[in-house]
């Protein structure tokens, strides 16, 4: 089964432009405002788009040309909002049975209830739910209507950290058992690693190829794709002296790259991950002051400060784990490196 969406709509001076295939979990990525919940919205129906076509397993869901158009409620697609749309003058019982038939309605909502372990909130209102019983009940209304296609807008953009892991766990059973595609919208590439194995990326309203996302993760491209995968050291660089060999002025550093130089590059990018303490006589080390740690959990993440580096130069960010950074002799001074094929020549 796939869901096939090429589409346009202009929102004033914002054109949105999408074209993208979802067979499985396809993470919707991009900054706020590039036009993550507007395609959703385009898919479901809600919003018509100015032109193109939406196909859904072969059933046309819209195009222009032909002019069909098919109501929400035809569609058999499921969207979740960022805040649900429970109906708050119905309890989680009625909100799930209201999309079931009659003869099946009893069972089915049982059903779903022990599925999303709402059975003791059957007669609570909405506005008596905690963000994670909603956010079941609004889950559980949607196959109620058995889509052949899901629509999370930003699942977890209310929750707590804990209750956003506890219940991305749940979401994850629920995924796994679910046979259409799904389309993920998020701003946390933690998230999207972790639940969808392909990733298309919308910036200013325009969708980029469809990668997987370990690809996307390895070799991101562009600067705004390794920023948004979680790259945190992102800074100009230039050709270097020789083969394999770049520069970055603002650290004064000159370090071997594994990827070959290509026009349009102009950034350098590091995943703090990937900066760690040098061994000896390791390719691309260099001294470092380090400014200030900032702890993450588990992690640490030091800011150094490369000799040489030009004054105000950013941060040169490293991220190691607590037990790592308190075994470290010297932890005001160090030496740092990064492996060529960590770094990404970005455009």
């Amino acid at each position: 089964m796939a869901l096939t969406v090429r589409i346009q709509k202009r929102y004033g001076d914002f054109l949105l432009d999408v074209d993208l295939t979802a067979e499985t979990a396809l993470a919707l990525l991009g900054a706020s405002g590039c036009g993550k919940s507007a395609t959703l919205k385009c898919i479901a129906g809600v919003d018509r788009p100015d032109l193109g076509r939406v196909v859904l397993d072969g059933r046309v869901l819209f195009d222009s040309e032909a002019g069909v158009n098919l109501p929400p409620q035809r569609r058999r697609v499921g969207l979740l909002f960022q805040h649900y749309a429970l109906f708050p003058n119905m309890t989680v019982e009625r909100n799930i049975a209201v999309c079931l038939e009659r003869s099946r309605r009893r069972a089915r909502t049982a059903e779903l209830l022990a599925l999303f372990r709402l059975e003791g909130q059957r007669d609570l209102y909405p506005r008596q739910l905690s963000g994670g019983q909603r956010q079941r009940a609004a889950l559980a209304r949607i196959l109620a209507a058995e889509p052949q296609c899901l629509l999370l807008d930003e699942p977890f953009s209310a929750l707590d950290t804990y209750l956003k892991w506890e219940l991305e766990q749940e979401l994850r059973e629920v995924l796994d058992r679910f046979p259409g595609p799904v389309i993920w919208v998020s701003h946390d590439q933690g998230e999207v690693c972790r639940n969808c194995p392909q990733v298309c990326l919308l910036e200013d309203g325009r969708s980029s190829p469809v990668r997987t996302t370990a690809e996307l993760a390895a070799n991101p491209g562009t600067v705004s794709a390794a920023r948004l995968m979680g790259c945190r050291n992102c800074v100009p660089v230039r050709p270097g002296p020789g083969p394999g060999l770049v520069e970055v002025p603002a650290w004064g550093l000159t370090l071997r790259a594994a990827a070959p130089w290509r026009e349009g590059v102009t950034a350098l990018g590091v995943h703090a991950g990937r900066v760690h303490p040098a061994e000896a006589e390791e390719a691309n080390a260099f001294p470092c002051r380090v400014d200030r740690v900032v702890e993450e959990g588990a992690l640490l993440l030091a800011a150094l400060c490369p000799e040489g580096a030009a004054p105000g130069a950013p941060s040169l960010w490293m991220e190691l784990p607590r037990g790592a950074w308190k075994a470290l002799p010297d932890r005001t001074r160090l030496r740092a490196a990064v492996w060529p094929e960590d770094l990404m020549l970005l455009e």
